[in-house]
C-alpha cells in the first residue's frame, strides 16, 4: 500500500515568538500548531515572522530564516557583511548578534549541552560559564575580526568566486569575506574568475609569509595559470585518485606556535584561528601541570603541537607518544619533533593503535578529537590507564558532553573547564576539560 508524499512546508511563514539558543547557530521557536521551528538569523526574545526552508508535515522540526523583524532583541546589531542574511552566506551564524551576546550565547548551549548529555551542570564541570575571546578579538558593535586563516571557496557555473548557502551546495558569489585573515584576503583570490574550478582552499600562516592555495579542478577541468596578488604556493586535488599533489612552491605552510616551527603540510589540520595554537598549549599545560618524568599521551595528536609542548615539560626521563590518523600529519609530526627523542608517533586509529601499544599506565593524557568526539570505547580504555590528568581539547560542546558523561562513568570528573571563542561570528567554541580521578566515596 502506497502512503501519501507529505506536504513540503517550505515557504510557508509563520510569526513567532523566539525562544532559547540551540546547538548549531540558531534559536527555537514553535509554529501555532505546536511545530518545534530553528530558526536563524534571529535572537532569544524577538518576534519574527519565520519562512521554513526545509521540513514537512508531520515532521519532528522544522528549519526557518527570520525574514522579518518585528521586535529585536536588545543585542541585534545590523549585519556588517553584505552577503550574510537569509537565504545568504552560510559560513557566519551570528553576523546579527553584538560581540558579546554571541559569547553569551555561546555559553548558553555549552551549558545546555553538558546538562542534557552529560547531566553536569557548570559549577559540577568547574567552569565559570564564560566564553573568553582570543587576545585581539575584542570588537565594537558592528564590528567583525577578521581570523580565519583558512578559507574554503566555492566557484559558481559562472567562475565566479563564493562561499556555500546554509545547508546548500549553492555558491553566494562574495568579493570579500570579512572573517578571512588579512593574509588570504591579500591574495585577491575573490576577484579572479575560476571557471575550470570547483573549490579554492586559500590558507595563510601563522608566523611565516607562507600562502598556499589547494585547487579542485571540475571534472575534465584544466589547471589555469595561477597568478595572486602575493606570492603563493599552489596544490591541487586529483581528479581520480582525490590526493594532493603539488604544482608550485612548497607543499607545506610554516605555522609558528608554542616557541616551535610547524610544518603543516598538504593542507593538513591545524587551527584556524591565528592564536588558538598558543593559547590551547597554555591552558592544556596549565591544566595538566606535566612534571619531569612523565609518561604522556596526545591522541589525534595532528602534527604534534601538544606532543611537542609536553615533550619539552616532562624532560630527558619523559616520554610522549602521539598517535595520529593522517598519514601526512605523522610524517609532519615526526619531522616538526625530530630533534626530541623522547617523542614516538605512532600512525593509525586511536581505538585500534592505543590497545596494541601494550602501555598499561600513563601520567598525562591530551585528546584533542575529531568534532565526533573520542566514543565510549577509546574513553573506558584511557580511564583504564589511570592517568593523574586529562586534558580533553573539544570543537564540539555536544561530543564534549557525551565523552564526559562515558568519563564520568569510568570515575574521572572534570576539575576545571574554559571554553574559547576561536571561531567569532560562527556558532562554534573551542573547549578545555582538566579530568582527574574523582574522590572515592567513603
Amino acid at each position: 500500500m502506497q502512503t501519501e508524499p507529505k506536504t513540503s512546508l517550505v515557504g510557508e511563514e509563520y510569526e513567532v515568538e523566539v525562544g532559547p539558543v540551540a546547538h548549531g547557530g540558531h534559536c527555537i521557536a514553535r509554529t501555532p500548531e505546536g511545530q518545534v521551528l530553528f530558526v536563524r538569523h534571529t535572537l532569544p526574545g524577538e518576534r519574527v515572522v519565520a519562512r521554513v526552508t526545509h521540513g514537512e508535515e508531520g515532521a519532528r522540526f522544522l528549519r526557518a530564516d527570520a525574514v522579518e523583524i518585528l521586535s529585536a532583541s536588545k543585542d541585534r546589531v545590523e549585519a556588517p557583511c553584505p552577503f550574510s542574511g537569509p537565504g545568504k552566506c552560510g559560513g557566519c551564524d551570528w553576523q546579527h548578534a553584538a560581540p558579546g551576546a554571541q559569547r553569551r550565547l555561546k555559553g548558553q548551549v555549552i551549558a545546555e549541552q553538558l546538562q542534557r548529555l552529560a547531566g553536569l551542570t557548570p559549577e559540577h564541570a568547574h567552569w565559570d560559564g564564560t566564553v573568553e575571546p582570543a587576545p585581539g578579538d575584542k570588537v565594537a558593535k558592528g564590528e567583525v575580526p577578521a581570523w580565519r586563516t583558512r578559507v574554503q571557496y566555492a566557484v559558481d557555473a559562472d567562475g565566479h568566486v563564493g562561499l556555500r548557502k546554509h545547508r546548500s551546495h549553492d555558491v553566494e558569489p562574495v568579493t570579500h569575506c570579512m572573517i578571512a585573515a588579512p593574509g588570504v584576503s591579500e591574495l585577491g583570490v575573490e576577484q579572479r574568475d575560476w571557471p575550470t574550478i570547483a573549490t579554492i582552499e586559500a590558507i595563510a600562516a601563522t608566523g611565516s609569509h607562507d600562502r598556499q592555495v589547494i585547487l579542485t579542478p571540475k571534472p575534465g577541468g584544466r589547471l589555469p595559470i595561477v597568478e595572486l596578488d602575493k606570492p603563493v604556493s599552489v596544490l591541487r586535488i586529483g581528479e581520480k585518485d582525490e590526493q594532493v599533489h603539488r604544482v608550485h612552491g612548497r607543499p607545506f605552510v610554516r605555522e609558528r606556535a608554542a616557541g616551535r616551527t610547524w610544518r603543516v603540510g598538504n593542507g593538513g589540520f591545524w587551527q584556524v584561528h591565528p592564536k588558538a595554537a598558543d593559547l590551547l598549549v597554555e591552558a592544556v599545560m596549565q591544566g595538566l601541570m606535566p612534571k619531569k618524568g612523565d609518561m604522556a599521551l596526545d591522541l589525534y595528536c595532528g602534527v604534534g603541537l601538544f606532543a611537542g609542548a609536553l615533550a619539552e615539560r616532562v624532560g630527558d626521563k619523559g616520554a610522549v607518544l602521539g598517535i595520529e590518523s593522517g598519514k601526512r600529519a605523522v610524517e609532519d609530526a615526526r619531522h616538526n619533533l625530530a630533534d626530541l627523542d623522547r617523542v614516538r608517533i605512532e600512525h593509525g586509529k586511536v581505538e585500534s593503535i592505543l590497545p596494541r601499544t601494550g602501555i598499561t599506565d600513563v601520567d598525562l593524557v591530551v585528546l584533542d578529537p575529531p568534532r565526533a568526539g573520542a566514543g565510549h570505547k577509546t574513553v573506558t580504555h584511557l580511564a583504564s590507564l589511570t592517568p593523574r590528568r586529562i586534558a580533553y581539547v573539544a570543537c564540539d560542546p555536544a561530543a564534549l558532553a557525551r565523552d564526559l558523561k562515558y568519563f564520568g562513568e569510568a570515575g574521572y570528573v572534570p576539575r576545571r573547564m574554559r571554553a574559547f571563542d576561536l571561531f567569532p561570528v560562527t556558532h562554534h567554541v573551542e573547549c578545555v576539560a582538566i579530568l582527574e580521578r574523582a574522590a572515592k566515596q567513603s
